[in-house]
């Protein structure tokens, strides 16, 4: 396998470098900086949203002709990795990643006419709405319900694990208008105003005491049929698409930098007769075992790369990345929280750039940091990623479909 950037994709390299040495102020790199989610802020995220929106950049997967940029796979691959080294704040992914491809893959002409360029404008902020209380992993167990009323649907049920639905104007849902089949078949894919009346949205507080996830009420919410994405009762595929895109990202890049700080952290006196964890051993070994298997995820992000350019699908290889994608990234957290030591103990959101607001937390009247920068986010970033292996696909689901697809079992 030839890594090497051909000449095109070195001065594409250098163009992305100039605009984020330009466009990266220090706001949003020390956003970037000290994220203890995978989510930025609304505020960063949107700020870099509307940067990247006056660029042509926000959605680099998107077709031309549908406001995205033409890059090829290897120019989009550049581009994550080079803000992974930067340090950009996140994007929001319900919008650009996940309900605009599905809007061009399933949505109407009419449909992708309002939205998409709503979409590229961060005019409208979506959010997910999925999960159910007792409906997660078995997805097709859902039971919020449409009812046909004319021409509208009447939708009564809940979401739960709603990523920032407290800033959505818009949730892309799956509801259930049929119960008499399969329980994959009657599901419809349905996008709702979230100012309709009907609507309730309470928070649900993390263990790093960020509000990012939220529980969503509808009763006798009322839906146009015209908001129907794809075919009534056809919305499992419609799932199904939307999933690849959720599950598709690259992990590498952004894993590679966590590692180098991790390394860079270890590097420095952690005691007081001058004494390096980095010299340590049993450390060490667990950094260069860490680099090992990131070095494969990087090499099989590299074949889905080169399959892609061909046309390909990536098949069962997205549940490779997503599970092993994930699991690295806890990996990094405990390793973070043993270099880092004694000092993920202060408790200091202020000094950090949380997901959501951290209700009921008063800053200190002078905000002053404890301890050295490298470690604001540790313990946070610990916590909060203990999620990673659940979301989009619990990792125990992402097992059964390569046991199915790739060893027949």
């Amino acid at each position: 396998m030839d890594l090497k950037l051909s000449p095109k994709h070195e001065a594409f390299r250098e163009e992305v470098r100039a605009f984020l040495d330009e466009k990266l102020t220090p706001e949003l790199a020390e956003a970037g900086a000290r994220m203890t989610s995978v989510y930025s802020d609304y505020e960063s995220s949107m700020a870099w949203h509307r940067i990247l929106h006056a660029k042509g950049w926000i959605a680099p997967g998107w077709p031309e002709e549908h406001g995205g940029t033409g890059w090829d796979i290897v120019q989009r691959y550049i581009f994550q990795s080079e803000c992974a080294r930067a340090g950009t704040p996140s994007i929001s992914p319900m919008g650009v990643g996940m309900c605009g491809p599905v809007l061009i893959g399933h949505g109407t002409k009419e449909q992708q006419d309002y939205y998409l360029p709503r979409i590229l404008s961060g005019e409208d902020f979506w959010c997910q709405g999925y999960s159910e209380p007792g409906s997660g992993s078995d997805l097709a167990s859902l039971q919020m319900s449409a009812v046909e009323d004319g021409d509208d649907f009447i939708c009564n049920g809940t979401k739960i694990w709603t990523t920032h639905a407290q800033h959505a104007n818009r949730v892309f849902c799956l509801v259930r208008t049929d119960n008499s089949g399969k329980p994959q078949e009657g599901i419809t894919f349905l996008l709702i105003d979230m100012d309709t009346p009907g609507i309730r949205v309470d928070p649900i507080i993390m263990l790093t005491g960020e509000h990012i996830q939220n529980q969503i009420f509808f009763t006798d919410v009322r839906v146009p049929k015209k908001n129907v994405v794809g075919e009534i009762g056809k919305g499992w595929t419609v799932a199904k698409y939307l999933l690849e895109f959720e599950r598709g990202n690259a992990y590498a890049p952004g894993l590679h930098e966590r590692l180098k700080k991790i390394r860079a952290m270890a590097a420095e006196e952690r005691s007081g007769d001058g004494a390096r964890l980095l010299d340590d051993a049993a450390f060490a070994g667990k950094l260069a075992e860490a680099e090992v298997e990131l070095t494969a995820i990087e090499f099989t992000e590299h074949r889905v790369l080169s399959t892609l350019s061909q046309g390909g699908a990536p098949g069962s290889a997205s549940s490779m990345l997503k599970t092993r994608g994930t699991e690295m990234s806890q990996r990094l957290t405990e390793l973070a929280i043993e270099a880092a030591q004694y000092y993920i103990a202060p408790f200091q959101p202020h000094a950090t750039r949380p997901g959501g607001p951290v209700p009921g937390y008063k800053a200190p009247a002078q905000k002053d940091i404890a301890g050295p920068e490298h470690s604001l986010t540790v313990m946070s970033k610990y916590l909060n990623d203990r999620a990673g292996s659940i979301y989009a696909g619990s990792n125990e689901i992402q097992r059964g479909i390569m046991s199915k697809a790739v060893l027949g079992l």
